[in-house]
């Protein structure tokens, strides 16, 4: 056989088995996002119903929710959990600054919050990672909300 041929002969069969399917790599898939490991916006609503029950039976804090408009409280912290989490939400409430300016909320009263939404997410046995990087998320918040 001649070298040309030869060589080309060598390309048609690596070519070939290149192709094979079975000899192909898989691309490696992408890691599921924090909102679709959360259970994605159904999950994150049943999560938020139970937070916010959760909350009114709070005698440490339901008094900064007295007037709140409930229904609309609930949207914006779905929404607000669904966009922070990496899901297709968009919140589209106030910055958290102005939204708890004069509130007056304590150390105290944000710590009884972060209680009451991780009894929420224990209830619905959400895992300890989805849990540590869901609070992280809104741990951030923090600053904004907390005036004393």
């Amino acid at each position: 056989m001649k070298p040309a041929l030869a060589g080309g002969v060598l390309a048609a069969a690596l070519l070939l088995t290149a192709c094979d399917k079975d000899m192909m790599m898989e691309p490696e898939a992408a890691s599921p996002s924090l909102y679709q490991r959360l259970g994605e916006k159904p999950a994150i609503t049943a999560v938020v119903d139970q937070f916010v029950a959760n909350v009114a039976a709070d005698a440490r804090i339901n008094q900064y929710f007295a007037g709140a408009d409930i229904p609309r409280l609930k949207a914006m912290l779905v929404d607000q959990i669904c966009e922070a989490s990496g899901g297709p939400c968009v919140y589209k409430g106030g910055d958290m600054k102005s939204v708890h300016d004069g509130m007056g909320v304590t150390d105290e009263a944000f710590n009884a919050l972060v209680g009451d939404l991780v009894a929420a997410l224990d209830q619905f046995n959400v895992p300890e990672q989805e849990q540590s990087e869901l609070l992280a998320v809104l741990g951030g918040m923090k600053g904004d909300i907390v005036e004393s």
